[in-house]
């Protein structure tokens, strides 16, 4: 942030210096000195002022103005903390003498931190009833400013930065980009030293808990021009990235993204001109459920210098007209950086709008029940200081995060940090689901679609798919829910599962699961393991309403397809009840697909009791799997 200060000479040469002087000094020969010594400070002889004035105050030790003017030299050498004290002796011969000087040594104040002091000079100064409408309009915004940065700093934040190492930081310029959601992969942008270098994304993985030599991505991703501010996706499918002046880009930096096929990325894509615009557009940040990006621009529509926006996938697959986040995140200054954790709701940002400790500091802001923005909140002292800190990426677990600072005694310019999270500032914790896909048969790996479904609201928190190549996937979530998980993959019957993850999942006990799929032929069953009914009861549950939707559309699908379905319980109960209450809860399940235009014709059902059990029934556990409703393919 830039920061202007107004020396006292300004003001001094406004008056006559036979004026001044006539009320401070009656020493001629001092007089001349000083004489001498402003001649010499007019030309920028700094050495030969300084000279001077030490013999104007060995003449004249309570010569005011000669202790201005030393303040004012030292003030254009950027060394306040030797200009202050020589305003303060001005001041202690004359409080009077040049009420501005009050102003100026605030200023200074300010400068360095010392807020209480300053604080202290700026109303000793209003007290001379001012009339300069910039000077009272700085000090209009200086004064809360400094009981805001006391009490932050009266009440620091936890904050003990760990560098990442001299595998990842170099004498340039690193910032953190993303990191994968275990914590195993971090990705970054690297400058050299020489700041007229273009940037490029480098990688660095976890060996033996360390961070491994970091390795330049290469192309298609790095160019020979200008690319920045990487995001790779929840379940590191995609990146989004900044390109700069490339051929297709819409205005100075453009969005972009790229899709994995095992190890390989494809050329990056521009995301096209509902999304870009002809103004600069960069810094994006993908949700977890893949649905919304967060990304910083300076179009039309800008609060200010930049702000934040977000635009939304649509079922198509196209994104719609990016949306200003509003008041509550943007102001008249700069915001940039947005990272939105993967609890979906949780925003961190960096901005020089928001009251902080100078510069760019680092905010939270958290999305409401109804969806918006709570007011953005100042993540503390020291995190934040009297420069900038623009970029912080959040760990899934949200008890820690990367930031690029930088602090004395790192590798270089600006370095990558892991740090605490102050507890105030973290997000809901989330875990993750991670496996492979593959056919059942001959267990080749496959490219599948993944549902991930809150079955507490039935509303889809997580679309993605898995490697075409590796049938590798990772979903990433909030912990202490209950999901559904529903899989599809052309030529196969759609797999479903529901699990719980508690408090307890996190980096260290994700959800393990692979998924063998079924081709689909006469004679297979699937478990509907989404279906829900009451203890003894054949009503749905609503949150049944997800899978069942689902066996809608595979029947759309496949258009000959005729299938039974079966239901069946434990071995709880009398034998005739069991019966009707299997056949009564594959009716239910018989109707909902008539009523959703399914052909009575390609539907049959049976309630099997507890005549076909597949566990035990001895433990819990197993009658809960036997209670089941499930469909079988009759032909195709």
């Amino acid at each position: 942030m830039k920061r202007a200060i107004l020396i006292s000479s300004f003001f001094i040469l406004l008056f006559s210096p036979g004026l001044l002087l006539a009320q401070h000094s009656r020493n001629s020969k001092a007089i001349r000195l000083y004489d001498k010594a402003l001649q010499f400070y007019e030309q920028r002889e700094y050495m030969l002022t300084m000279k001077q004035l030490g013999e104007v105050l060995d003449e004249d030790s309570l010569f005011a103005e000669a202790y201005l003017l030393r303040g004012d030299l030292f003030n254009d050498l950027k060394q306040p903390e030797k200009a202050i004290p020589e305003y303060q002796k001005a001041l202690a011969i004359d409080s009077a003498i040049f009420p501005p000087a009050y102003y100026i040594i605030a200023n200074l104040q300010f400068s360095i931190e010392k807020y209480a002091e300053a604080k202290a000079n700026y109303l000793k100064y209003l007290s001379f009833h001012p009339k300069g409408q910039v000077e009272l309009g700085k000090v209009s915004n200086n004064l809360p400013l400094c009981d805001f940065r006391m009490k932050l700093m009266a009440s620091p934040v936890p904050y003990n930065p760990v560098n990442a190492g001299e595998a990842v930081n170099t004498i340039g310029y690193e910032y953190i980009n993303s990191v994968s959601v275990d914590e195993e992969q971090m990705y970054f942008t690297r400058r050299g030293a020489d700041r007229r270098d273009n940037e490029s994304f480098f990688e660095s993985h976890k060996e033996n808990g360390k961070w491994s030599l970091a390795t330049e991505l290469g192309e298609p991703i790095n160019t020979s021009g200008n690319e920045g501010a990487l995001c790779l996706s929840p379940d590191r499918m995609s990146f989004y990235l900044t390109c700069c002046s490339r051929y297709d880009t819409y205005g100075s930096c453009d969005l972009y993204t790229s899709q994995r096929y095992g190890n390989q990325w494809n050329e990056p894509k521009n995301l096209g001109k509902t999304v870009n615009s002809t103004a600069w557009d960069s810094q994006p940040c993908l949700s977890s459920d893949g649905r919304t990006l967060y990304f910083v621009s300076s179009r039309k529509g800008s609060k200010g210098g930049s702000d934040i926006f977000c635009t939304v996938m649509q079922p198509d697959g196209s994104w719609s007209q990016p949306v200003n986040l509003g008041d509550s995140i943007n102001t008249i200054a700069d915001e940039m950086a947005p990272y939105i954790h993967a609890d979906g709701r949780t925003l961190y940002f960096s901005s020089e709008g928001h009251p902080g400790m100078g510069g760019a500091d680092l905010f939270v802001s958290r999305m409401d029940l109804n969806g918006n923005w709570t007011k953005a909140v100042n993540i503390g002292y020291p995190v934040n200081t009297k420069g900038d800190e623009i970029n912080l990426v959040i760990n899934a677990g949200g008890d820690a995060a990367y930031i690029s600072s930088d602090k004395e005694g790192g590798f270089g310019n600006t370095d990558i940090y892991r740090f605490e999270l102050p507890k105030e500032a973290r997000p809901q914790p989330v875990s993750y689901v991670e496996g492979k896909v593959f056919d059942k048969k001959d267990q080749h790996p496959l490219g599948a679609n993944f549902e991930l479904i809150d079955l507490a609201t039935n509303r889809i928190i997580v679309r993605s798919s898995s490697d075409a190549v590796t049938g590798e996937f990772l979903l990433c979530l909030p912990t202490d829910h209950d999901y559904a998980l529903n899989v599809t993959c052309q030529g196969y019957l759609f797999f479903s599962k529901n699990f719980s993850l508690g408090n307890g999942s996190g980096r260290e006990n994700p959800q393990q699961l692979d998924i063998p799929m079924q081709p689909v032929s006469v004679g297979e069953t699937v478990i509907l393991h989404n279906i829900f009914f009451g203890t003894d009861q054949f009503e749905l549950k609503p949150e049944s309403i997800a899978e069942l939707d689902k066996l809608v559309e595979f029947m759309q699908r496949n258009t000959t397809m005729t299938i039974e379905i079966g239901g069946h319980t434990d071995n709880t109960g009398a034998e005739q009840h069991n019966n009707d209450l299997s056949e009564q809860r594959a009716l239910a399940v018989y109707n909902y697909l008539v009523e959703h235009g399914i052909a009575k014709e390609r539907l049959t059902y049976k309630g099997y009791g507890k005549s076909k059990p597949i566990d035990t029934n001895d433990t819990p556990e197993g009658r809960a799997n036997n209670r089941r409703t499930e469909f079988s393919v009759v032909s195709m």
